[in-house]
């Protein structure tokens, strides 16, 4: 098998090239064109397609999760019925778009209330499947290190200053480069219960920032944290750090979700199994 690194092939043409089961990694195809190409059963993660054009395109059996917005096809904007859909199927979803601090009370509500089912339902797993990893997707344990993460980010660090809230446990995200002083321990294996005071200290800490909030305060901004770290020292608004907080609980409990549900069945393709210590 060969290996191209660190190579610019801008503007290159490739024709009649076999690619079947290549890996791409950190690569740039942003402006590429595509004509008869065979991408079945190709699977794509972390793929920017903003500003995508497809046309006679064979489309069947797709799986498609993410951000979507003005996404036609065959001229219809799919987005709005995708999103109406979703609401219809869980109201609480809804939930997580709040424009008054009412509403933001409401939304923890919710967020602590499906966490503790989670939390529940992953304790009737071994401890070594919650650091199994799916489909090469986080572990159970990895996604409550991220949601640790996440909370001293954007509330602890953006919102109320702290310049370096971390714990030796944070887990950032994968795209994310290295941010001194940020910690990035991918072969941590904490138990569920070691994760879980962390997780109970960061939703207080939510807690107690969502219940003092007024309408007025959700129309300010931060003030910079000035110190290196994640996010970067700017002023950020402050509904975009809690809409942050809400999506980020929300998407990975579903995905935890998910993943357990495909533990628990062994519906499990092969290969996709793996241990979070491998990474």
């Amino acid at each position: 098998m060969t290996d191209v690194t660190y190579d610019d092939q801008q503007g290159a043409r490739f024709e009649r090239v076999r690619l079947t089961g290549a890996t791409f990694e950190d690569v740039y195809l942003d402006g590429a064109r595509l004509h008869d190409v065979d991408l079945r059963g190709a699977s794509l993660r972390m793929v920017d397609l903003r500003g995508l054009r497809a046309r006679d395109v064979w489309l069947e059996d797709v799986d498609i999760t993410g951000d979507v917005e003005n996404l036609v096809i065959n001229g219809v904007d799919v987005a709005p019925l995708i999103e109406a859909e979703l609401d219809r199927r869980d109201p609480d979803r809804a939930k997580m778009r709040p424009t008054d601090a009412a509403g933001y009370r409401e939304a923890w509500d919710v967020v602590e209330r499906l966490w503790a089912g989670t939390v529940e339902r992953a304790r009737t797993f071994s401890p070594e499947q919650l650091h199994e990893r799916v489909d090469g997707e986080w572990s159970f344990i990895e996604t409550l290190r991220h949601l640790v993460f996440a909370t001293d980010a954007w509330v602890c660090r953006a919102l109320l200053g702290d310049a370096e809230p971390w714990d030796a446990l944070d887990l950032p995200h994968d795209d994310m480069p290295d941010s001194p002083p940020v910690p990035r321990d991918r072969t941590a294996r904490p138990s569920l219960d070691e994760v879980l005071v962390l997780r109970a200290d960061r939703m207080a800490t939510v807690r107690r920032v969502i219940e003092g909030l007024s309408d007025e305060a959700l129309s300010g901004t931060t003030a910079p944290v000035t110190a290196p770290g994640y996010p970067e020292p700017e002023s950020y608004a402050v509904t975009r750090i809690l809409r942050t907080i809400l999506s980020e609980e929300w998407h990975h409990r579903q995905y935890a979700e998910r993943d357990l549900t495909a533990l628990e069945s062994g519906s499990l393709e092969p290969g996709s199994r793996e241990p979070a210590s491998t990474t």
